[in-house]
């Protein structure tokens, strides 16, 4: 799937953009907790300023397609997909200047059951073209607030790619792998590394947190988002995140295939 109108194909069959599952209500409730600075939307960015709902949403309209009639409140949401593979192609470009310049990266999700074969993929690429894939704090320990009240996660990383897992969980890669929005992680990681005194990351591939907490800390970020994730916008307007690329992150894992094969096309890092 080298061609842009196959992808482009791919991406509304697949759901990926077009009409997608994400519920126009969720995605209001998001811009709204945004705009509160709740930080269960925030994903550790911290806005250099106030965005009202209004702006967000506006925002949103720019980069995503969705609509941005306030009056617009329930529905399935939309993502234009000419906007996607625009975005696709600034995150190859990014990813190939990485292979390029043999930099360090770190790749993270907080979304294992989908996204774990997306980045993976990336990961094995990376490495094969002398790319560091970075591995620190592997196996600590991680405290998390979630809806159910205080949880301790174990980080590991599968394939390459960090993820959350729950404690004493064995058996396939994403077996007990815990869907996060949350920047501890990226923290943690980036925490061990500086302690360790080992490399920092050039490029942090991911989602969620993983983004918006390296980006805020002033490391290069790239990531896939949906439209219920303002913060990655956000983030991409005020300059602390490269690229987000807006897609529904919640679909089948193998529909993420053809998008990888793509990046990597694009990235001169097809095999």
């Amino acid at each position: 799937m080298s061609g842009t109108g196959a992808l482009r194909a791919h991406l509304i069959e697949a759901r990926l953009a077009g009409t997608i599952a994400t519920p126009r209500e969720k995605s209001l409730g998001r811009y709204r907790l945004f705009a509160a600075r709740d930080p269960r939307a925030l994903l550790g960015l911290e806005p250099e300023r106030d965005w009202s709902v209004g702006e967000v949403l506006r925002l949103m309209g720019r980069e995503c397609g969705v609509s941005v009639d306030p009056a617009h409140t329930s529905g399935p949401d939309e993502i234009d997909p000419d906007r996607t593979i625009a975005a696709l192609d600034r995150f190859a470009e990014r990813v190939g200047e990485a292979a390029g310049q043999r930099a360090p990266v770190l790749i993270g999700t907080g979304h294992p059951h989908r996204l774990l074969e997306f980045y993976a993929v990336l990961a094995d690429a990376l490495s094969s073209a002398g790319c560091t894939v970075l591995t620190p704090a592997y196996g600590s320990s991680i405290d998390m607030t979630t809806r159910f009240g205080l949880r301790t996660y174990t980080l590991e990383y599968v394939r390459g790619v960090a993820m959350m897992r729950e404690p004493g969980v064995r058996g396939a890669p994403d077996v007990g792998g815990v869907h996060t929005h949350s920047p501890l992680p990226v923290r943690t990681v980036l925490g061990a590394a500086a302690d360790a005194m080992g490399p920092l990351p050039g490029l942090v591939i991911g989602d969620h947190g993983w983004v918006c907490g390296a980006g805020q800390l002033g490391i290069e970020a790239i990531g896939l988002a949906d439209t219920d994730d303002p913060a990655l916008f956000v983030g991409q307007a005020e300059g602390r995140v490269s690229v987000a690329v807006p897609l529904d992150d919640a679909v089948r894992s193998v529909s993420y295939l053809p998008l990888v094969r793509y990046v990597l096309n694009q990235a001169y890092l097809s095999r």
